[in-house]
């Protein structure tokens, strides 16, 4: 009897113990911060704003460039960086320059030295940073949004948008994504990839391109162009900035 009761309080404590581990967020809040201090003061393009998670109450880091066509994106960064960063900065600033609004957001990061696979357990609070960047703009007005996501930043986006999209959302352009369909996702997809990009990301272009949702939908390779469409930029917001002017009306 009494090493059934040991047995059973401790499988109680274990219980207790991953109900706590999967309430607490597991982003790396410090790391973010000293992202936020370096970038910050030097901003020239866009305004710092901070959105609130409920997970957790925390604080993340927005930078927001208005546009008066009532047409805004999204910008999800990859693993481990921030929201100005190399090919993120240039979306969010020349997708501006061509008439969207941008709020390119702070993502849940981990350690410097984690890896891809760390990553899965910060999906959950990177969808609700995605409903609360959609709840800002349309706060400012903008009705008709688009996800425009790259790499880890894909993968987090693909949680928010297999889950209940806000209908304000009409679009999702998923640049360099490693996962092999794209199923669940009703709204159009541009999925954007180099032609030298990563073994995973070309490994499942075949099968991406099979799920995507038929209307409105295209997948488009970059000739020469790397996973981070180094110098392939220009190529890289043109061909994202005809996808959101066809899905958002």
């Amino acid at each position: 009897m009494k090493k059934n009761m040991v047995l059973g309080l401790a499988a109680g404590l274990l219980a207790l113990f991953s109900l706590t581990a999967l309430a607490e967020p597991v982003a790396d809040y410090a790391r973010e911060k000293k992202w936020a201090d370096e970038i910050v003061p030097g901003l020239v393009v866009g305004d710092p704003v901070y959105l609130q998670t409920p997970r957790g109450h925390h604080k993340f880091l927005t930078l927001f460039t208005p546009a008066d066509t009532g047409k805004a994106a999204i910008v999800v960064h990859g693993m481990g960086i921030h929201p100005d960063w190399g090919m993120v900065g240039t979306l969010r600033t020349e997708l501006a320059d061509r008439g969207f609004a941008t709020l390119s957001i702070q993502m849940p990061i981990l350690a410097a030295d984690a890896r891809g696979e760390a990553y899965p357990p910060t999906f959950p609070e990177a969808a609700e940073r995605i409903a609360e960047a959609v709840e800002f703009l349309k706060a400012k007005g903008y009705k008709q949004i688009a996800i425009v996501s790259h790499s880890m930043g894909s993968r987090m986006s693909r949680a928010y948008m297999t889950g209940k999209p806000d209908p304000a959302v009409k679009s999702w352009a998923s640049l360099g994504i490693s996962v092999d369909d794209y199923k669940a996702v009703k709204l159009p997809i541009l999925d954007l990839y180099g032609a030298n990009d990563l073994p995973q990301v070309l490994a499942n272009a075949g099968k991406r391109k099979q799920s995507l949702p038929a209307k409105g939908s295209r997948q488009v390779m970059m000739a020469r162009a790397d996973h981070f469409f180094t110098g392939h930029e220009s190529e890289m917001v043109a061909a994202v900035a005809d996808f959101l002017n066809a899905t958002l009306k």
